[in-house]
């Protein structure tokens, strides 16, 4: 008989097994997840060279700064960190005890002169190099005594990064090559790409160890963060940024004002530059005015559908510098006259022939066109002017028709003492030679986006006059409805020659941004410009300036205003057409002016319409009270489909 016998199974047997397979399986889970995060962020292999490296499919090298020239300058290194090449920079900063420095100092003088001593005992030329390093050693000493600076060590290296070998050389040399041009040397880290490259990623690890000596000075140049972007997300294009290869977009009127000024020599691209900034803007809804001393807006004026207005003295336009504005602010309103009187008192001493050098005591002296006693007998003819047509200072009376410069010939000539002199002194332009053209009532009424007034076939004598009236009549429009506007006066330089024309152009310039108004100022004789009071005023109550090519004479000028550094003042010998300086602000960047096909044929000169017509007409009526009266003809204007 078989006897079956139940096997014994440990249950200390059965516990181990689940647990070894449980371990198992959590080793697996463990061992796919770290697989997983390492395929995500490492790559699939990394071969080190000699003077490069693959990462994956990519290469790679890096490189360390061993050479600095003797001074550095605030933002050398925003040409690598604006840069458009992928890059990994690193810095290493180490602050090392004004102690040792000085006792090490102290040391390395003493070697120097030392070495200076013994070179002129043996009659060896003098070694330049070492004069220049006792004297910055010596003011080191001095700085770190006083506790002025401090001592630094500073290693810089970086990482470049390409798709191929021939791709990776080509930025190796478009790198060295913006570093060599500031005397700034690296060099790729031969047989160390793999410590040169733990160095640049981010672990804190300086495994190279090239360090160079900075004091507190210069080691802030080197501050990372200077991108020289200007951009905003309202404004207009001005052009592309050269640093890194930007659009400058930017709002003029959001600054603190709208004015702006634009220096260059003549053919920099200057008139080109300011007419495809009006064009964007009046796209943009803004108003634009024009003083075309030249007839270089024609053409643009045309193709918006802009009153275009030649001032002649053989046309028969009429601009009556006696206007009042129809101010609507009730505080501007009961000044309405007081400040067009002050106007009008500048304005006729430039008639009367400005202020003009005569020599007195054998030198030149500045003499005032008008005496005390003159000023005050025009003074007087003024009121008693607008008084005769029953305009006072209460602003119900300024709605009638104003008097005229004839009117008031009239009023000096039956005056007493000086009154008949100065009278014959404005003959020439009630009936002389300039008679029409500023002593009949205006005859213009401009509602239009775009208005030019082209005074180039006015007589130079006339041109200032003409530039002067010009800007009062625009004033005058934008006093009396508030709206964003610009206004454009060219060769600016022919109002800076007379004091008041200066002083009005300034006044203007300071309180046009309460009117929405910005004035842009362009002229191409720099020296005349700011060699006036009120022309460096005007500059400085600009936010936003654009220097372009300029003459060598112009430049020295232009760095005292404007603190350019001696590589801004070289590049703006050098620039090529279209391309300046941009200042908005407290930001300047270098800039190139671009434009569309479509843009460059509106806007370029010397190309005339089929018919040589313009576009829009002012056509003239007679019968209206005191002379002529003019409306805009807008039949031709250009629709927005067109």
């Amino acid at each position: 008989m078989a006897i079956l016998k139940k096997s014994k199974i440990d249950p200390l047997d059965v516990v181990q097994q689940q647990q070894a397979q449980e371990a198992r399986q959590v080793e697996a889970a463990f061992q796919k997840g770290i697989t997983a995060l390492r395929d995500f962020i490492a790559p699939s292999s990394v071969e080190f060279s000699s003077s490069y490296f693959q990462i994956g499919t990519r290469f790679a090298r890096t490189f360390y700064v061993y050479g600095y020239p003797r001074q550095l300058y605030t933002g050398w290194l925003s040409g690598m960190v604006n840069l458009d090449e992928v890059m990994d920079l690193s810095m290493f900063i180490y602050p090392v005890e004004s102690r040792v420095v000085l006792e090490n100092l102290r040391k390395k003088v003493t070697q120097l002169e030392a070495g200076l001593q013994i070179d002129a005992e043996k009659g060896r030329v003098r070694d330049p190099a070492k004069q220049a390093a006792i004297v910055d050693a010596e003011e080191m000493r001095d700085k770190l005594q006083v506790g002025e600076e401090r001592f630094f060590r500073f290693g810089l290296y970086f990482t470049i990064y390409a798709q191929s070998k021939d791709e990776l050389d080509f930025v190796t040399n478009k790198v060295e090559s913006l570093l060599g041009q500031q005397l700034i040397y690296s060099k790729a880290a031969t047989a160390q790409q793999e410590q040169a490259f733990n160095s640049t990623v981010p672990q804190l690890t300086d495994q190279l160890q090239i360090r160079r000596n900075m004091s507190t000075g210069a080691l802030s140049t080197s501050f990372p963060f200077t991108s020289a972007d200007l951009s905003q997300e309202n404004g207009i294009l001005y052009g592309i940024n050269m640093h890194n290869s930007g659009l400058v977009i930017f709002d003029r009127f959001s600054l603190e004002n709208g004015n702006s000024v634009v220096f260059a020599k003549s053919g920099a691209g200057k008139s080109f530059s300011v007419k495809l900034e009006a064009l964007r803007s009046l796209m943009m809804g803004t108003e634009i005015f024009i003083i075309d001393p030249e007839n270089e807006y024609q053409r643009l004026c045309e193709a918006v559908g802009g009153a275009y207005i030649r001032l002649s003295l053989n046309s028969m336009v009429r601009i009556n510098p006696f206007d009042l504005p129809r101010v609507i602010d009730t505080e501007e309103s009961d000044n309405a006259l007081r400040s067009n009187l002050i106007t009008l008192f500048g304005l006729l001493r430039l008639m009367m022939g400005g202020a003009q050098a005569q020599l007195v005591g054998g030198n030149a002296t500045l003499m005032p066109a008008l005496t005390p006693e003159e000023e005050s007998y025009l003074d007087t003819a003024l009121i008693d002017t607008y008084a005769k047509v029953g305009i006072t200072n209460d602003p119900l009376t300024h709605t009638g028709a104003p008097p005229t410069i004839i009117d008031l010939y009239d009023t000096l000539l039956h005056m007493g003492g000086s009154g008949p002199q100065l009278a014959q002194r404005l003959r020439k332009y009630t009936s002389g030679t300039f008679a029409g053209i500023f002593s009949q009532q205006s005859n213009i009424n401009i509602n239009n986006s775009m208005a030019v007034f082209n005074i180039r076939d006015l007589e130079d004598e006339l041109r200032p006059v003409a530039m002067y009236i010009v800007l009062n009549y625009i004033w005058n429009k934008t006093k009396t409805d508030s709206k964003r506007r610009i206004l454009i006066v060219d060769e600016a330089w022919q109002l800076m020659k007379y004091e008041d024309s200066a002083n009005f152009l300034f006044s203007i310039a300071k309180r046009a941004r309460k009117y929405g108004l910005g004035i842009t100022t362009v002229t191409q004789d720099v020296e005349d410009f700011m060699g006036s009071r009120m022309g460096r005023a005007i500059v400085a109550n600009s936010s936003i300036q654009f220097l372009m090519k300029q003459s060598s004479s112009a430049i020295d000028m232009l760095a005292d205003v404007f603190k350019l550094t001696q590589e801004e003042k070289k590049r703006l010998s050098q620039f090529p057409v279209g391309q300046g300086l941009f200042f908005a602000g407290q930001n300047h960047v270098h800039i190139q002016v671009i434009a569309s096909s479509t843009e460059t044929s509106l806007i370029s000169t010397g190309i005339k319409s089929n018919n040589g017509s313009n576009i829009t007409n002012i056509n003239l009526q007679a019968g209206a009270p005191g002379g002529l009266s003019g409306t805009i003809d807008l039949a031709n204007r250009l629709t927005p489909s067109s």
